[in-house]
This record gives C-alpha cells, structure tokens and sequence, in this order.
C-alpha cells in the first residue's frame, strides 16, 4: 500500500506508533498510578491532571506559532525529549507539589508535540492528506492497542512496582522517537508555498523552503473560529472519559478487577483499527462533517447511559455496560476525529495554517484541563452525572452544527477548503 507523504510518511507513521504504544502503558495506568503509587485521593488526583492540562493550554499556539518560523523537524524532536524528561521525573518524588510540576511540564510538551505532529503530516502528505490522518489514526490506535495489552498483562502481576516500569517504557518511547524524528526531512510550509507559487506542501523544493512565510490572518481576530474551538474543547470530553473516567469509575463503582481498565481501552484501539479509515468518508466536505454531528450527538449519550448503567455489584451486568459504553464513547470518539480534521481546517487559511491549527489545538489542551475535573465530578455525582455528561455532549453537537453552517446559511469564517486532517 503507498503511503502519502513517501519515505517521510512511513517514518512518521513509525514515530506514532512507537509514541502511542509507549503512551497506552501509561494512559491506561496514569490514574492507578496516581492512586496506589503517588497514594493521592481521587480529588487529588483531578485537581493534579487538571492543573497540568491548564499549563499544556500554551503548548498548542505557542508550538503552531514556532512552526510558522522555525524548522518544523528539530523543534518537534526537541519537545518529544521534554515529555521523555518528565516522564522520568515523575519517577522521583510523590509529593503533590513536585507531581503537579513535573505534570504540567509534560502536559505542555504533550500538547505542543500533538499540533507539531499534526502539521507535520499535513504539510508531508500534501492533497493525499485526509487518507494520511485516518492511517495515522489507525497506525496511533494499533500502538495504543500494544501498549494497553502489555500493561494489562504486567498489572496481573498484582504488584506496585509494575507502575513504575510502566512508567519508565512510555518515557524510553518519547526518547525513540526524537530520534526517530531527526531521520525524517523538512517539509516546506503551506505559506512558503504561497510565497513562491507552489504547488502544496510536501513538495521538497528548495526555493519554496527559503522563501519568507506570507503573513495571514489572525485567529485571536476570528471569533467564530474561537468559537468553534470553544465547542471543541467540550467534544474532545471523551478523552478525559477513557483516560481517567473509566479507571476511577471500575475500581469505584464496580466489583470488575483493576485488569479489566486496560481491556477496555484495548476495546477502544482496536474499534478505531477496525473502523476509523472507513469512518473518514463521513468527513470528505464540510457538509458531510456537519451532518456527522446528527449521530455524535446519539452516540455521546448514549455512552453516558451505559455508564449511569453499570454501577452495580452484578458483575457481568457490569461488565456488559462498561462493554457498550466503551463502545459508544469509541463510536463518539471517532465520528469527532473524522468532523475535527475537516472543519478545523475548512475554517483555516492555508496562509496562517499554523496559527490558526495552533488555536484549534487550544481544544484539547484546555480539555486536559477541565476534563479530569468533570468527569470526577461526574463520578461523585454517581449514575446521574455520567447522564447529565452525556446529554450535555449531545447539547453541544448539535450547537456546533448550528455553528459550523455552511456558505449557504451562514458564511463561515474563510473560503471553504474539502482537505482534512487532524
């Protein structure tokens, strides 16, 4: 199968999977880590990832900002090595104030890698770049797969100890691929193609890598564009769901052993393998992305249904709803990735992709902010608050397709671009 974006595209490919397989041993631990390791309470631990996340809210802007002047290769091999570095550090201490430190700076590695990683592929794939996310998505899913199996395969173990070499194997894969990155070329950018009469990005030529970028747009002067990245902060909710929700609410609410956390976000990875690429047809133009939003709603509530469901002693009733949540919020989680690539750029210029991805990034970073504290808040509320979570999504899919409306209702803020990406 060709891959969009040659040699470079395969690298990059490579660098996401050894990422997210690093990242599934932590991501499906972090919150038991926190519990039985670090010994903080649930309260401590939402207050811990949501400061971090407020601290990561700079990493999205301030990193699409660099990429606009900068080398965009070495800057993104630089901030991979920052999240190895705190991932290591957090194995120094278990004092909250020390935690919440070496938390944020990772947090704020971690966002700023996530839109640096983003434009990379955007400017790499080119024209091919919708086909490129979706197998970007599903090579991320496949390593976030790995990583949740070997971490429920070590937490069998039963021991505390496992935390910390789990821990230890997601730091060892961001220190992978800065490497891995430095091997990969120089894209030229959207707005030094503008400068010289390019044709897109990806192209490799040299007049387009030295020419001056083309000022663009501002996006702090785009309120609708603010404004849909408000919306998104609260879609990307599904995050903090699987993250931290469903940990906290297994080993809580139910009688379901610490192993089956992992297996439920293996549940997850493997739906998007299955199911993410044929899901991307459903975000070809804008139009279609907007009416995706009619079954997102659906599915984010019926995933905080099946949540409120499975708090019960029964254990394979349990089971059972914990099962059809993951795959709800799984479903909800896609459909959004499939929008989000599309209307985050059909309402970018390409003048100012940078800036205006770097503000769009703002959304998840602002997530990891606010979204540990909601869900624990959705699990002291108990049954009902995983309700009003779901119907609160659903509100707010449907909002943003009210705000999204195309040329022929509402203008939107720039001239209609059909590529996508995320």
């Amino acid at each position: 199968m060709q891959i969009p974006g040659g040699r470079d595209g395969r690298r990059m490919l490579a660098v996401t999977f050894v990422d997210k397989a690093g990242s599934g041993l932590w991501g499906a631990t972090a919150a038991l880590y926190f519990t039985y390791v670090a010994g903080l309470r649930t309260a401590e631990i939402g207050l811990l990832l949501g400061i971090a996340g407020a601290v990561g809210i700079a990493g999205p802007p301030l990193g699409g900002l660099l990429a606009d002047r900068v080398p965009l290769r070495p800057l993104l091999a630089a901030v991979q090595a920052l999240r190895a570095v705190a991932s290591l550090a957090l194995l120094t201490t278990t004092d909250l104030r020390l935690l919440l430190a070496v938390t944020a700076v990772g947090s704020l590695g971690d966002r700023a890698s996530s839109v640096l990683t983003k434009l990379y592929a955007a400017r790499v794939s080119g024209p091919d770049r919708s086909r490129y996310q979706a197998l970007n998505r599903t090579v991320s899913n496949v390593g976030w797969g790995v990583g949740g199996l070997v971490a429920a395969a070590a937490l069998s173990t039963g021991t505390t100890a496992v935390y910390r070499w789990l821990l230890t194997g997601d730091a060892l894969s961001f220190a992978a691929i800065a490497l891995l990155t430095l091997r990969c070329g120089e894209p030229p950018s959207p707005s030094q193609v503008v400068a010289t009469g390019g044709t897109g990005a990806g192209t490799g030529a040299p007049a387009a890598q030295k020419a001056a970028p083309v000022p663009g747009p501002h996006p702090w002067r785009d309120r609708r564009y603010l404004a849909y990245t408000a919306s998104e902060a609260v879609l990307f909710l599904d995050d903090s769901v699987f993250q931290v929700g469903l940990a906290l609410w297994t080993v809580k609410a139910t009688t379901l052993p610490h192993e089956a956390v992992p297996l439920l976000l293996v549940l997850n990875n493997v739906l998007v393998v299955c199911f993410q690429v044929p899901f991307a047809r459903f975000g070809r133009t804008p139009a279609k992305a907007r009416g995706t939003l009619f079954p997102l709603a659906a599915a984010y509530l019926a995933g905080g249904a099946a949540l409120a469901a499975s708090a019960t002693e029964t254990r394979w009733l349990a089971a059972t709803a914990l099962t059809l949540a993951a795959t709800a919020f799984t479903v909800a989680e896609m459909l959004h990735a499939t929008v989000s690539w599309e209307l985050s750029v059909a309402l970018a210029p390409p003048t100012a992709q940078g800036a205006y991805l770097g503000v769009h990034g703002l959304a998840q970073a602002a997530q990891r902010s606010a979204g540990p504290l909601v869900v624990t808040g959705a699990i002291a509320a108990g049954p009902l608050g995983w309700l009003g979570l779901g119907t609160g999504l659903a509100v707010m899919s449907l909002a943003q397709r009210r705000l999204t409306r195309d040329d022929d209702e509402t203008a939107m803020s720039v001239p209609r671009i059909t590529v996508s990406e995320h």
